[in-house]
């Protein structure tokens, strides 16, 4: 189940440098905060935080974090960085 779908105009105008959008935009179309997906995931809610502020690089983050948080949004890995390996 896809949760999340940008056109590549909208992910451009909406994307900041050094953001992760898609991981907050899939964290709030669950209807979750980053306190409960802490809890769900066993990620402390200051990484998370760090992943969605860009303080921490999301695109760095290990495969087993990348796992947690994808199998609780329901989403693939790579959503969580909108799509776009770097």
């Amino acid at each position: 189940m896809r949760l999340l779908e940008y056109s590549d105009s909208i992910w451009l105008t909406e994307h900041k440098r050094g953001e992760s959008m898609g991981l907050k935009q899939l964290r709030q179309r669950a209807g979750l905060t980053q306190v409960k997906l802490a809890k769900l995931t066993g990620i402390a809610q200051t990484t998370l935080s760090g992943y969605e502020t860009g303080r921490y690089d999301v695109h760095s983050m290990t495969l087993d974090n990348a796992l947690r948080l994808s199998r609780a949004l329901e989403c693939r890995p790579d959503e969580l960085t909108d799509g776009y390996p770097e």
